[in-house]
């Protein structure tokens, strides 16, 4: 699986472009923004789009669903927690004071253990409730690549201060789902808060603070 980011929107969201390289099918992982660079991207490199997926259903990281589903017909997918969680008034009240509009609505959810055919690749739903009930992980395991949302960064956390957020299921879901996988397993997170953009699951089992504490 080949993959490209970009950064988009406001929060600096890491939006990544993940394809088969070989049938140039392709998923937009978290698109932050209505940011014409990312269909650009997709149009440059000739993909077909099959996908827009949500590790996490923040407005942050799938604002741009709409945009991108209008001009490319495809399929807007994320968590079945995160589509009932957020789409509840009170639950979405903190990202509206912040000028969000709603949510899209997702054409269809998935759920732990689910599989998404990408070409000749195929990604694993990993489901990491924490930063939000519906937070996701999506793992390739020919790669080796693990797009990790808000849930882990390199060398940190994600946040468990909004609604649905639950610090300790976070922390759990690190350490039970993700650290067992393969240690060299590159990570992917959802925003570029750390010293470099990607790292590994040893690298961060070593130096990761948070990680630490829990082990």
């Amino acid at each position: 699986m080949k993959v490209e980011r970009l950064i988009v929107g406001p929060f600096e969201v890491c939006c990544y472009i993940a394809y088969c390289e070989k049938t140039k099918e392709g998923v937009i992982i978290d698109p932050g923004s209505p940011d014409p660079r990312i269909l650009d991207l997709v149009k440059g490199l000739g993909l077909n789009i099959v996908a827009i997926l949500g590790t996490h259903a923040h407005p942050d990281h799938i604002h741009g669903v709409e945009f991108l589903r209008e001009n490319l017909k495809a399929p807007y997918k994320v968590h079945e927690l995160d589509e009932e969680f957020f789409q509840i008034p009170e639950n979405f009240a903190p990202f509206k004071n912040w000028g969000f509009p709603p949510n899209p609505v997702a054409d269809s959810v998935f759920k732990d253990g689910d599989i998404i055919k990408v070409g000749n690749c195929y990604l694993q739903v990993i489901h990491t409730p924490g930063h939000t009930p519906g937070s996701c992980c999506f793992y390739e395991k020919d790669s080796g690549i693990l797009f990790t949302g808000d849930t882990l960064f390199v060398g940190a956390v994600g946040r468990a201060d909004l609604p649905g957020g639950d610090y300790f299921k976070m922390m759990n879901s690190i350490i039970e789902k993700l650290l067992p996988l393969p240690e060299d397993t590159v990570i992917l997170p959802g925003h570029d808060y750390g010293p470099k953009p990607t790292s590994t699951l040893k690298e961060e089992k070593e130096t990761n603070p948070f990680i630490q504490e829990f082990l």
